[in-house]
């Protein structure tokens, strides 16, 4: 797929943000951290599981200058009617994007050939643009927001800190690696 390492491609998009409608494009995101959340519809099961959780989250990734974005493939219009008729998504303070046209979905493939919805899939941006992040599961398994925000700390420790690396199950303050011919075989 060799997606991690790229720019994400340009778009526009109409958003439902904080009780409006709001145009959203690429250049929104520049010079901060992003996150690009693709879930498949509007008023389903899972979807709403992880939307609410990751609105649990919004308050720590905004603390970290991480702007999010949540993407379907429906329209603005869907996105404000289920805020407005469910609990859980009426939580929800960061952007839902309508990507009805299908170009946002596209430009990161996560499209669903012949079926017009996106899989659940998570982008992590930089603030260059580039993609450092990127997790696809199937339609039956949710993410977990408190797991994306470890991610997005080791990825920010990562671009402060060039020639170190962080671990598995890496936390914040936590012993990082500098990867050397030492460490071969070593580890």
């Amino acid at each position: 797929m060799g997606i991690i390492g790229s720019k994400i491609k340009p778009f526009t998009a109409q958003s439902y943000h904080q009780g409006k409608f709001v145009e959203v494009s690429d250049a929104d995101t520049a010079g901060k951290w992003s996150v690009f959340f693709f879930y498949p519809a509007d008023f389903t099961f899972v979807c709403p599981t992880e939307l609410e959780d990751l609105a649990d989250q919004y308050a720590t990734l905004q603390g970290m200058g991480v702007e999010v974005y949540a993407v379907s493939t429906d329209t603005h219009f869907s996105h404000k009617a289920w805020h407005d008729s469910s609990p859980a998504i009426g939580k929800i303070n960061y952007h839902m994007l309508g990507d009805q046209n299908h170009t946002i979905s596209n430009n990161f493939g996560v499209l669903r050939e012949g079926q017009g919805l996106a899989d659940r899939a998570t982008f992590v941006v930089d603030p260059d643009g580039v993609i450092q992040v990127m997790e696809i599961t199937c339609e039956g398994v949710g993410r977990n927001a408190e797991e994306l925000v470890r991610k997005i700390k080791a990825a920010v420790y990562v671009r402060e800190h060039p020639g170190q690396v962080c671990p598995a199950k890496w936390e914040e303050g936590a012993a990082t690696l500098a990867p050397s011919i030492d460490l071969v075989g070593k580890i």
